[in-house]
């Protein structure tokens, strides 16, 4: 499949219905997901593979995953909505991803992959919530592809050093968060963000 095939697919998923800010729920364009997951298998880190996607949302990445040949493919998220948003859709599509309802600090699962969009950590009650996600990925994965602000890169890689991961591949994107909340006073705010593939060991 063409990764603008993939596209295609992923501009169908489901939005968030109810959106949560303290959960920095916005979901991942689809040109954004459907190119890391392009990349992801042009490194052989999908196909055949157990993939996990952390804070998995409404599944834009388990999505991908599954269409693009992972072997298994689990999505985590701690709101229950969202699941069932994701087992609906995916359900529909005919596409077979366990999803679960689980805070990820709770996760354990041993996984070839992990690919996530974690919380930027941009409200005041998930602040590095990023960094957290990070751990876990090291805790269960070999690889990770994993999106941040760029601004926040410094300390990311710092982090990913003192873990003894190493960063072998980044990519910046513009990423456009659409009004979703009374507090958004644009319709559209774009952010400077980057994408890391790190591996773990």
């Amino acid at each position: 499949m063409k990764k603008k095939s993939l596209e295609i697919i992923l501009q169908k998923v489901p939005n968030f219905k109810e959106p949560k800010p303290d959960l920095e729920q916005y979901i991942t364009p689809a040109e954004i997901a459907s190119d890391i997951i392009f990349l992801a298998y042009q490194y052989d880190d999908i196909k055949d593979k157990t993939v996990v996607d952390l804070g998995c949302g409404t599944g834009i990445f388990s999505i991908g995953a599954a269409i693009f040949g992972a072997k298994k493919v689990i999505g985590i998220d701690k709101d229950e909505k969202s699941i069932i948003v994701a087992k609906e859709y995916s359900k529909k599509i005919n596409q077979k991803i366990i999803f679960k309802v689980q805070d990820i600090k709770n996760v354990d699962i041993d996984c070839d992959t992990v690919i996530m969009n974690p919380p930027f950590g941009a409200q005041k009650s998930n602040k590095k919530a990023d960094r957290k996600f990070l751990e876990k990925g090291f805790e269960i994965a070999k690889v990770i592809y994993s999106i941040h602000l760029l601004k926040t890169f410094p300390f990311i890689e710092k982090m990913i050093l003192s873990l003894n991961g190493k960063i072998d591949f980044s990519k910046k994107y513009e990423f456009p968060i659409k009004h979703s909340f009374d507090f958004h006073g644009k319709k559209v705010v774009k952010y400077d963000v980057v994408l890391l593939r790190t591996l773990t060991n």
